[in-house]
């Protein structure tokens, strides 16, 4: 039988890792704990005994309750260790990718046509359109276009034409449509809902890679969907017209997630991916951690190497908004954790969360970005967003990930575009269940893998994707339905 795993001196449990044992990745306790102690993994507070302990017993929901964590926040004071932490890479050779370069100075990982949705009522027509245009193999020809990918979503109108919700929409339908991984966009709308094309157009200006049409103008559902096709069936020649040439790490911007954690994810892919995210950030590309209420009790690691005081402000912030938001819907942070989660061995939100920021390396907290905010920071960004990974992936994608990593320990069956996801597994057990899902085995960590040669694996997986190998959710044909807007604010 292994023995379990200490993951710092000053923790009170240690981790079963036994393979093939229902109870690897739960918690038994070191010592003795009273009630009402603190229980302690990595050097952190992840709940409160409900009840004594002995030694070498199971830690988990019946005897580990959620309470409060510290706030005693000092922004800022590990930021030359972040900072040294970042100089270790950044001696590396410079890595490139094969990418499809965009006015602008964008490079994308993919190269689709996008049917964007201006509200609910025109989310049929698009799909139909593009359903159509596969069976009819419009695209045969075509080999240089990824796809007509139909971006739908449940909103749109019955909302406010001003505020977060509405700002968060806007940036959500502009951010797909000009995204580095689409040589084109038609919007559609039916014509009276309160997202209007018009407005939009103002915004985005006359750019030859977008169109516009709406359902009323166009003479109904059968005619609009006509009219797409033959729109799409115009500009697939310019499209298909891109190539690939190579272009700087820099370029890059990813989007870091995980989905169904379990208690080996802050063991193997989420430290496996921040050491990989730590390597891309050295050459000057983006990555991008979110979900706020995965963060909860583990935000002081991302507050202590913050660039500046407005960075740190605008991260506790969106945590105390999320408390509020939270309190007034009678829900508490602590519902996070999922069924599957806790399978897992993952007890609170506070224990979730520290594999959770794992993903995010070492380095220097470059910026806080809002929902759906255009990312320009290279280096470490926030995005705020929901704990959902089909909102969150959203929002990082609108926000210009041209690719999103994705660990997992229960298992996932998530998938994006236009940006690819590439699937992490955090055990051995889940990538041979699973093999059809997952594109990495991390499990192999436990069994003397380095982190290092891990993330090396990822940082080449990460190249190779963004230079057109398909990833195991697109061979699936998976992101067709994982573009869930967040919608912010009352429905009217």
């Amino acid at each position: 039988m292994s023995e379990p795993l200490i993951l710092n001196p000053a923790d009170t449990v240690a981790i079963l890792t036994e393979k093939g044992v229902a109870s690897a990745g739960h918690k038994v306790a070191r010592q003795p704990m009273p009630k009402g102690a603190p229980v302690i993994k990595c050097g952190q507070v992840i709940g409160y005994a409900t009840t004594d302990i002995e030694q070498g017993a199971h830690v988990h929901s019946h005897n580990c309750a959620f309470g409060a964590h510290g706030r005693d926040y000092s922004p800022g004071a590990g930021l030359e260790v972040a900072r040294a932490a970042l100089e270790i890479h950044a001696s590396a050779p410079a890595m490139q990718f094969q990418g499809y370069h965009r006015d602008g100075g964008q490079v994308g990982t993919r190269n689709y046509i996008a049917l964007v949705a201006t509200v609910n009522c025109s989310a049929t027509v698009i799909r139909r359109a593009a359903d159509e245009l596969d069976r009819e193999g419009a695209l045969d020809a075509y080999a240089n276009v990824d796809g007509v990918a139909a971006f739908a979503h449940g909103t749109g109108c019955g909302m406010g034409s001003s505020g977060p919700g509405y700002d968060a929409l806007k940036r959500v339908l502009t951010g797909y449509a000009g995204h580095a991984n689409v040589g084109a966009a038609l919007f559609v709308g039916l014509g009276c809902e309160v997202m209007q094309i018009a407005r939009m157009k103002q915004d985005l200006g006359a750019a030859a890679r977008f169109h516009w049409l709406t359902i009323q103008d166009t003479g109904g559902t059968r005619a609009t969907i006509d009219a797409i096709k033959a729109r799409v069936r115009e500009i697939l020649p310019a499209v298909n017209a891109a190539r690939r040439t190579p272009a700087p790490v820099s370029a890059l911007k990813i989007g870091l997630q995980c989905g169904g954690s379990d208690g080996f994810s802050a063991i193997t892919a989420n430290p496996a991916l921040g050491v990989a995210s730590d390597m891309l950030a050295a050459q000057g590309a983006s990555v991008v951690l979110s979900e706020t209420p995965e963060i909860f009790g583990a935000e002081r690691l991302l507050l202590d190497r913050a660039v500046s005081e407005d960075v740190a402000r605008k991260l506790m912030a969106r945590i105390s908004w999320w408390e509020d938001y939270t309190a007034r819907n009678g829900v508490s942070l602590d519902s996070n954790p999922s069924p599957g989660n806790k399978a897992g061995g993952l007890t609170t939100i506070l224990e979730k969360s520290l594999g959770a920021v794992a993903k995010a390396g070492s380095t220097p907290l470059q910026a806080v970005l809002d929902y759906a905010e255009p990312i320009t920071a290279p280096g470490l960004n926030f995005m705020d967003t929901p704990g959902y990974d089909p909102v969150s992936a959203t929002g990082q994608i609108a926000g210009g990930a041209q690719l999103i990593v994705f660990t997992t320990g229960r298992g996932s069956a998530f998938g994006s575009k236009p940006a690819p996801t590439l699937k992490l597994a955090t055990n051995s057990r889940l990538f041979d269940a699973m093999r059809d899902d997952m594109d990495l085995n991390c499990g192999d960590i436990l069994d003397g893998v380095s982190l290092q040669d891990k993330a090396a694996q990822i940082v080449q997986m990460v190249l190779a994707t963004a230079s057109g190998q398909v990833t195991k959710s697109e061979g699936l044909g998976l992101g067709d339905h994982e573009f869930v807007p967040w919608q912010i604010g009352a429905v009217v």
